[in-house]
């Protein structure tokens, strides 16, 4: 089954995880002890409605405190899709924390309360969603309930967001706004019956009608080397094959391609899902590639089509989402991982600081702290092969690991 991942964002109290309860409610994808948990705790607490934010808040903190903190994940599904909801939090000083759980989405979801409308945190959530090139975007303007289903009020705050769409370099990106009370179910599984006025889709109906085709990257073919197959059977004496997953485009059957880092050309001899051949693969599919001629290539190599080169280089520029305590300074040196690949790292320069709130840089600056999003140029001790992270989200993005702590301190997408 098809599986879409989505980020939530959302200031405090706006009610996300009351819509992910409910969603999760009304989709029947609620074990019974959750449920009766969720029941005995709203009794308890003189609701006399569900409290459905028991539903994701896992930690005790964010029970005590009402808002969220680290990323949870929440699956379920319906009878044609299977759904991974990544719920980040949307305070500032948790910036590291909504980048990492939207980095892997193809999908995301913003909230907005509809009575205080757009505000400074919602600039940011959907910096990030633009920062990381999320194609589809949902704006679920929630708590319709409480400002009588205004048709009014929602127009509103619809044209208060499209000024932040007007900003946006992401010309691609999908908006979708959808007026939602998660408390009381409307449009959220089932239609309103309260706002006649809107004739969009709920949000389970958009997010199940999602062309997940369009939402993924479709550019140049890459094919990473997960594992190199080699059964050293006597059936399969000289049998040597690639597993792996293809990204940004396909790849066929006598395409002249190159592996990467050696540069040896070959071209692709077989495809294999399982024990089916293919003549070709689509993006996004794991499959085994046999090579016509007998080259070197190992785990962590990448094939590529002949004509479609990534940049090979040991210098680059990239926007860095910095996650440590201490900070980044110029000239400190780190493990920078890309794919599979480690390689030393030094920070040449910090150009400029970039303002989550659409507002500009901050030039003349020396250190990031933690939460912080920057321009920074690197210099690496030999070449990877990358392509830029608007070109390849898969290919663009790296991660930056302490040297003396091992801890990942930073995630960079290139420039």
């Amino acid at each position: 089954m098809e599986v879409l991942k989505i980020a939530t964002a959302g200031s405090v109290d706006d009610g996300k995880s009351t819509l992910i309860g409910r969603l999760l409610y009304d989709t029947k994808s609620l074990t019974d002890d959750k449920l009766e948990a969720i029941e005995r705790s709203s009794k308890q607490k003189g609701y006399d409605y569900l409290d459905f934010s028991l539903a994701t808040d896992g930690l005790v903190a964010e029970r005590e405190q009402g808002i969220t903190i680290d990323v949870a994940h929440i699956y379920f599904s319906t009878n044609t899709r299977s759904y991974i909801i990544a719920d980040t939090p949307g305070h500032v000083e948790y910036t590291r924390n909504m980048v990492t759980g939207a980095s892997t989405s193809q999908a995301a979801i913003i909230l907005i309360d509809a009575r205080h409308g757009v505000i400074e945190q919602t600039y940011r959530h959907f910096f990030i969603n633009n920062l990381l090139r999320i194609k589809d975007v949902i704006v679920a303007v929630n708590k319709m309930d409480l400002v009588d289903f205004s048709e009014e009020k929602y127009h509103k705050i619809k044209a208060d967001f499209q000024k932040l769409v007007d900003k946006s370099d992401y010309k691609n990106q999908n908006i979708t706004f959808i007026p939602v009370s998660a408390l009381k179910g409307d449009n959220v599984v089932e239609k309103s019956q309260n706002m006649s006025w809107y004739s969009g889709q709920t949000l389970i109906e958009h997010l199940e009608y999602l062309d997940t085709n369009d939402i993924y990257n479709n550019g140049k073919m890459r094919f990473p080397v997960q594992y190199v197959i080699r059964p050293k059977t006597e059936e399969f004496h000289d049998y040597r094959g690639y597993a792996g997953k293809v990204y940004g485009g396909k790849i066929s059957v006598g395409d002249e391609v190159v592996v990467l880092p050696s540069e040896t050309k070959t071209k692709v001899k077989e495809i294999y899902f399982n024990d089916k051949k293919y003549e070709s693969a689509a993006r996004r599919s794991s499959i085994t590639v046999l090579l016509e001629n007998d080259v070197n290539v190992s785990r962590g190599d990448m094939i590529v089509k002949a004509n479609e080169l990534p940049k090979i280089d040991k210098k680059f520029t990239a926007t860095i989402s910095w996650m440590d305590a201490k900070q980044l300074v110029t000239g400190s040196k780190y493990v920078l991982q890309h794919g599979v690949h480690k390689v030393l790292a030094k920070v040449n320069t910090i150009n400029n600081k970039i303002e989550t709130d659409f507002s500009g840089v901050a030039t003349n600056v020396s250190s990031l702290n933690m939460n912080d999003i920057a321009s920074v140029s690197f210099q690496l001790n030999k070449p990877i092969f990358f392509d830029s992270f608007k070109e390849n989200r898969t290919n663009g993005a790296f991660i930056l690991i302490d040297m003396q702590t091992n801890n990942t301190v930073g995630v960079g997408f290139i420039e």
